[in-house]
């Protein structure tokens, strides 16, 4: 019997013994296409030579030393890095140790820029119904994932939600996507007024939306409406890039694809393509000079922050990704596959919506094609799926609740960016006989 804590205490799994490109392999010799990269982790897939001799380089320097007492040359590096491929307004990251990590420090930097600028009745944050930012409690809290939040619902902190932009369900028959985007980001303007912009700390969102439903994207002009709601009524933008930032999208934020500047921006899973845990939160210039000029003390902190050794893996991440050309490799790609995936499933009778941005697309699942009825809530159909992909040496990442935390199903995908046309071919067959073989049971 396994000593570990696993996510599931009865559930046996394989053993993974090594790591090729964008395969997995397990100890009895049996190989994973790794098609959502953990879970968008593996951006540039597993045993890269380059990332590797850049950790094995520390280690034989320093692996370690606490923030408290010195800065590191890897964190002084990827700060420059990171700030450098970030708008003009954003110059200052602080590094910490996932996507959960940077959530909860950019909640925590939100209320005490606040605090600092002496508005200290800000208490309140806005977030979106569908919506994923971590498993921490402050990040639970302003998620709206249901499932995830019920069990911890009596901990944590109250937070307004509002819509997502989910055009494949609530775009209405009477209105352009243009006009249903307006109309969801101005659901973030009454909710203002209704609590009172005054005591609003901030909004919070993913620029694509990823595991709770499944890589949507906003309808053009959403976030244009979002920001200028966000300056006119002078609450923060926070935005989680946690899943679709890092080159997933095929720019390195995904906030560029909507031409807008954040106040503050988590990132990490493809930070250092899983090779080390790391993640940031980078923030505007008016967040930093705010606590900078006020106590000079941002009130929080963690033992791992700065690593050295991962930032020398996400120095060695990033600097790939730019040396191989792998954001614009993400692009196309992505093209690539959601092209093949509309030609393989556009007629399929269970597929409803193909979707996403880059390399961070789904599909969504229905029981009948033409009203958009999901399969029953109650029915484990992500459960099998996830099972039966894996039995057939494909790696997903399906999730349940994707309409409202309860009924829907999708499958995301966030393959490494290397990926060629074989793994894409490979992709869709497993995925055509692993949903065939799901929806006839």
């Amino acid at each position: 019997m396994s000593q570990v804590f696993h996510r599931h205490c009865h559930q046996t799994l394989p053993t993974v013994a090594s790591g090729h490109g964008v395969y997995l392999t397990d100890t009895q010799g049996k190989h994973y296409l790794d098609a959502c990269g953990g879970a968008a982790v593996s951006c540039l897939g597993h045993n890269h030579p380059a990332v590797l001799d850049a950790i094995r380089a520390q280690l034989d320097t320093i692996p370690y030393a606490h923030t408290g007492f010195f800065t590191s040359a890897t964190s002084e590096a990827l700060a420059d890095m990171l700030t450098g491929l970030a708008p003009s307004t954003i110059n200052h990251a602080y590094l910490v140790s996932g996507g959960s990590e940077a959530m909860e420090a950019a909640l925590k930097m939100a209320r005490q820029y606040w605090v600092e600028v002496g508005e200290l009745q800000r208490q309140h944050f806005i977030a979106r119904r569908q919506s994923y930012h971590g498993n921490t409690l402050g990040a639970l809290s302003v998620g709206g994932n249901a499932w995830r939040r019920a069990p911890f619902a009596p901990l944590l902190m109250d937070t307004s939600l509002i819509a997502p932009c989910y055009a494949y369900r609530d775009q209405r028959a009477d209105e352009s996507a243009y006009e249903y985007g307006l109309r969801v980001a101005n659901e973030l303007e009454a909710m203002l007024l209704e609590k009172g912009p005054e005591t609003v700390i901030g909004f919070i969102a993913e620029p694509v939306v990823g595991a709770t439903a499944g890589a949507l994207t906003a309808e053009t002009g959403y976030f244009t409406r979002i920001r200028e709601i966000c300056d006119q009524y002078n609450i923060l933008l926070i935005l989680d890039e946690v899943m679709c930032g890092t080159g997933r999208t095929g720019r390195f934020f995904a906030f560029e694809h909507e031409d807008i500047i954040p106040d503050i921006v988590a990132i990490a899973k493809g930070l250092a393509a899983g090779y080390q845990p790391i993640g940031a939160t980078l923030a505007a210039d008016h967040i930093y000079d705010a606590i900078a000029s006020g106590s000079g003390f941002f009130q929080h902190g963690h033992t791992f922050m700065a690593h050295p050794t991962a930032c020398a893996a996400a120095l060695a991440t990033l600097k790939t990704l730019k040396q191989d050309g792998l954001i614009d490799a993400a692009a196309q790609q992505g093209k690539a596959l959601k092209s093949a995936l509309q030609g393989t499933f556009s007629s399929h009778p269970f597929v409803g919506d193909v979707r996403g941005r880059g390399l961070f697309l789904a599909l969504e699942l229905v029981a009948d094609k033409q009203t958009k009825q999901p399969f029953a809530s109650q029915r484990p159909l992500a459960k099998q799926i996830k099972q039966t992909a894996f039995d057939n040496g494909l790696m997903c990442y399906p999730m349940g609740g994707t309409i409202d935390g309860k009924q829907g199903h999708h499958i995301l995908l966030a393959p490494p960016y290397i990926i060629e046309q074989s793994h894409i071919d490979e992709i869709t067959e497993k995925l055509m006989i692993t949903i065939n073989t799901c929806t006839s049971q």
